[in-house]
């Protein structure tokens, strides 16, 4: 035991002094990791769009622009028309959730339609994710919820219509500013 105790202090005294070259030693006010983001960077990564709509940049996109985009990028992982590949599926499910056999489907789960436009922008597709322009995101959601029927087959959404639609499991979700939410997840 007392063999270790030299490596253990060694330990500690090496640990010490890379805080300090770092600038995060107890007698240093300041830290000095990293540098400023460029406001490019920032600018790249400040994507998020919220349930609201809020952060929903410019750009349009139809049903018909959205089948042909989804037809060339999404459909070898979700199949045709987001019913099921080797990916999750996308489309049908409304109604199943309390089912014995749920189907969580963007149609079915998702409780706000400008929240499809966040995960699609960022992560899809899976081999090129950001890779989507915004005009390209907004027509692969109309084409997806034009499938379930939650828009017209003619649709075009842009920002303020993509903001206005109201998923069909909207009220499927506790809401943390309902009045009548207590905190309790265990009853109604």
């Amino acid at each position: 035991m007392h063999k270790r105790l030299p490596a253990a202090g060694a330990i500690l005294a090496c640990g010490a002094a890379l805080l300090a070259y770092v600038g995060l030693a107890p007698s240093t006010s300041e830290v000095r990791l990293g540098r400023p983001a460029p406001p490019e960077v920032i600018r790249r990564i400040d994507i998020t769009v919220a349930g609201d709509g809020s952060g929903l940049p410019p750009g349009a996109g139809s049903v018909a622009e959205g089948k042909a985009i989804f037809q060339q990028k999404c459909s070898a992982c979700h199949g045709p028309a987001g019913s099921g590949g080797v990916a999750d599926r996308l489309t049908g499910g409304i109604g199943t959730l309390a089912t014995p056999k749920p189907i969580k489907t963007v149609a079915s789960y998702w409780p706000y339609a400008p929240s499809l436009f966040d995960y699609i922008r960022r992560a899809m597709p899976l081999t090129a994710p950001q890779s989507l322009k915004d005009d390209e995101v907004y027509a692969l959601i109309a084409y997806l919820l034009s499938v379930d029927g939650i828009v017209a087959a003619d649709a075009r959404l842009d920002a303020r219509r993509l903001a206005q639609i109201r998923m069909p499991n909207r009220a499927g979700f506790v809401s943390l500013e309902d009045k009548d939410f207590d905190g309790n997840l265990d009853h109604p």
